[in-house]
């Protein structure tokens, strides 16, 4: 059985992005290595580093999305939408469970997500 331990974003300016998910995350960079920030979230490691193939802005932002979950989506969504998160959906519900998108200053994805309670 296959256990997804980590989730890396490349950037040409990490140091841009990091700042940004630390305060998305609430807490400093658990990992800092040259180029690379990461951040124990839950069950997941979450890192941001330099990678020399990204140019600008994501090219297709939705293609590759990561969830935070919470039980307080709207109170989050306005938190995040506070310190510079981009809105791309506000919350809405969806069989059960509330939603979020956001974007990143690279214009990556993200979402808030309530837990999965559904069958």
């Amino acid at each position: 059985m296959l256990n997804l331990n980590s989730v890396m974003v490349g950037a040409k300016q990490p140091q841009v992005l990091a700042a940004f998910y630390e305060k998305i995350i609430g807490k400093p960079a658990d990992m800092v290595d040259g180029g690379w920030f990461g951040w124990q979230v839950g069950s997941t490691f979450f890192a941001v580093g330099e990678h020399s193939d990204m140019q600008g802005a994501a090219k297709d932002p939705g293609r590759v999305m990561f969830n935070f979950e919470t039980k307080q989506v709207k109170e989050e969504f306005e938190r995040m939408k506070a310190v510079g998160a981009v809105v791309i959906k506000e919350p809405y519900e969806l069989q059960g469970m509330w939603i979020a998108t956001l974007a990143d200053p690279d214009g990556n994805y993200f979402q808030l997500m309530s837990p999965w309670e559904g069958n």
